[in-house]
């Protein structure tokens, strides 16, 4: 009796990016340019005043209001000079230091308080959730804006008191990111199981709970280190934020509003560098999250 081999089914094709690893998800390519003018502003924050060194309390009143390319002293003054004859471009580079140490020392104070109290709320809940939230609610019934006015009227303007100022106005919205996060991971069967297993508190919440929470929290930091040099521009515009003897954007573009007509160039320039800036961050924080988030692919 003859036999037939069998032959091996042939081999299903598999899907690029189904070999068993995970698919990486690419960056669209509006992160990259937003992650460009991210890295630009930064590096010109570090190392621009090293290079054009700026005095903000010197004049150079022969040379007042000269328009961008224009020759001023020893040297050319790319982006022109202001009212009082300071050099727009070291202007615009010292302004850049201020704001990115405003933004980064808010966003990691207010982080930190707002990552707390998430915890705390979305791990324990009852009177300790109701708390928090009815503490949020009604710092949310309140514009951001109008608040941190009150609060920079009343401290004054510093460096360190906009950065207080501002941590204020902010830490709810990071504290509303991680208790999401943390009310849908503190029932999940790890977390059950190490409970069972005799974990304490502070071991499931800093080692199964705060992971989850991450993620969701560099991202609203990226989204919020835009909107905190606006809130800093806006309060230095208004005389609250810093003082006259340190540069910002946003008292710059005050100072320049009578001179709009013949001296367009001292509210210009730091005027686009901020939307340049911002609107960097915004996109790089979308896409990160919609990278980050698996419903944004569907």
């Amino acid at each position: 009796m003859s036999t037939t081999a069998t032959e091996p089914a042939p081999a299903a094709a598999v899907p690029a990016g189904a070999s068993g690893r995970p698919a990486r998800r690419r960056l669209p390519a509006r992160a990259w340019i937003g992650s460009a003018v991210l890295l630009l502003f930064v590096l010109a924050a570090v190392f621009g005043p090293m290079i054009r060194p700026y005095d903000p309390v010197a004049t150079d009143l022969p040379h007042r209001l000269l328009p961008p390319g224009s020759a001023a002293g020893d040297g050319i003054a790319w982006l022109g000079t202001d009212q009082v004859g300071r050099d727009m471009l070291a202007n615009l580079l010292a302004g850049s230091r201020v704001s990115l140490i405003v933004a980064l020392a808010t966003v990691l104070i207010g982080g930190a308080a707002g990552l707390l109290a998430g915890l705390l709320s979305g791990y324990f809940g009852g009177w300790t959730d109701t708390l928090l939230s009815r503490i949020g609610d009604v710092q949310l019934a309140f514009p951001s804006i109008l608040l941190a006015i009150l609060i920079a009227g009343v401290l004054g303007p510093s460096i360190t008191n906009i950065v207080i100022t501002l941590a204020v106005t902010r830490w709810v919205i990071f504290a509303r990111v991680v208790r999401a996060s943390a009310l849908a991971t503190r029932d999940l069967e790890f977390v059950d199981s190490a409970r069972v297993l005799g974990a304490g508190h502070a071991r499931i919440l800093f080692r199964h709970v705060l992971p989850s929470c991450w993620q969701p929290l560099l991202v609203a930091a990226t989204v919020q280190i835009g909107l905190t040099m606006v809130a800093e521009a806006s309060l230095s515009f208004l005389g609250l934020g810093i003082p006259a003897d340190a540069a910002s954007w946003g008292a710059t573009v005050s100072a320049g509003r009578d001179y709009l007509g013949s001296a367009w160039w001292i509210s210009t320039a730091p005027a686009v560098a901020l939307a340049a800036v911002v609107t960097g961050v915004g996109i790089a924080g979308d896409a990160f999250r919609d990278a980050a988030d698996p419903r944004a692919q569907i």
